[in-house]
């Protein structure tokens, strides 16, 4: 009897467990995820506080485009990634006639900016101009400021997937194909300042999380090694019509170039990659988004004054 007992045991010890091979729970186990390299440095801050949390939890970031990033998820190599979109209509019913339950959670906002190189006086561009220098209508400098004396534009993206162009692209371009004749891709958002700062011509795309000074504990200044472009909605930009990124001017509407930060989860165990989710939107990650210089997407908001330098 005590044998028998013993073979029962062990028969439902097998059943139980999942065809996955996922033992991953709520708040323990070892999974993977992906994430648009451009929130790489917010997001390796949040998966250490994370795991600080819960010990038992292990989780393994691959950072790369976000292109990638989603055929990673619809092909079930991950449960969960960060982006700068929802699913499309396509992708949530692929996946719900595959029986899943795909949910996107809106996490945080964030400012897509320019940066030109320090030599460069001229810093400020209207969504009019930029849409002349990425469709090739404006090939130089002196196309949109006369006096200009810097060549062709220099147009850099940190990866040729990824979320930056898509949104130049859809958001900027109404769907048409950025046909600037000299763009440059790399493969890191840090690379994108990397070549900016060296580069005279160049005007770069990133994401404002890059840009934030780490000392600066009220968010309103930038990386001192380039310069950040105040942007307008009208069609001549001026110093008193344009801003720049910073999570006011995000907060009340007058930054142009705005994108919501995605959770895409595809997780049937509800396990950690749920957990991980359910905390970046948790007061606690939330706030770590605010510090980082993004606008989260719940919780009050203290606004308050600052002096800032034009300098």
């Amino acid at each position: 009897m005590v044998g028998l007992t013993l073979i029962l045991g062990l028969l439902l010890s097998c059943s139980n467990k999942p065809k996955s091979g996922r033992t991953d729970t709520y708040s323990t186990g070892t999974v993977s995820f992906v994430s648009d390299d451009s929130f790489s440095p917010i997001i390796e801050e949040q998966r250490d506080i994370f795991e600080s949390m819960y010990p038992q939890a292990k989780l393994k970031p691959i950072y790369t485009n976000e292109l990638d990033a989603v055929n990673m998820l619809m092909t079930e190599k991950v449960w969960l990634a960060i982006t700068t979109r929802n699913f499309t209509p396509k992708e949530k019913k692929n996946l719900q006639d595959r029986k899943f339950m795909p949910r996107a959670i809106p996490l945080a906002y964030d400012g897509l900016a320019l940066i030109v190189n320090n030599a460069n006086p001229d810093t400020c561009l209207s969504i009019k101009d930029i849409k002349r220098i990425l469709s090739g209508e404006a090939k130089q400098w002196k196309d949109v400021f006369p006096s200009s004396k810097l060549g062709e534009f220099d147009v850099v993206f940190d990866n040729a997937k990824s979320s930056t162009v898509h949104f130049c692209a859809d958001s900027i371009l109404g769907g048409k194909p950025i046909n600037s004749p000299n763009i440059t891709a790399v493969k890191k958002s840090e690379e994108v300042v990397n070549y900016v700062s060296s580069h005279e011509n160049a005007l770069g795309v990133i994401g404002s999380n890059w840009l934030n000074d780490k000392r600066d504990t009220t968010n309103v200044t930038f990386n001192k090694n380039i310069r950040v472009v105040s942007v307008s909605r009208l069609d001549k930009a001026t110093a008193m019509n344009s801003w720049k990124p910073y999570q006011y001017y995000i907060f009340n509407g007058n930054y142009p170039l705005v994108r919501t930060i995605y959770a895409l989860l595809n997780d049937p165990r509800n396990g950690l990659p749920w957990g991980f989710a359910s905390f970046l939107q948790s007061p606690k990650g939330q706030l770590i988004f605010f510090k980082a210089g993004l606008l989260p997407t719940r919780g009050e908001l203290n606004i308050r004054e600052v002096n800032v330098s034009n300098n």
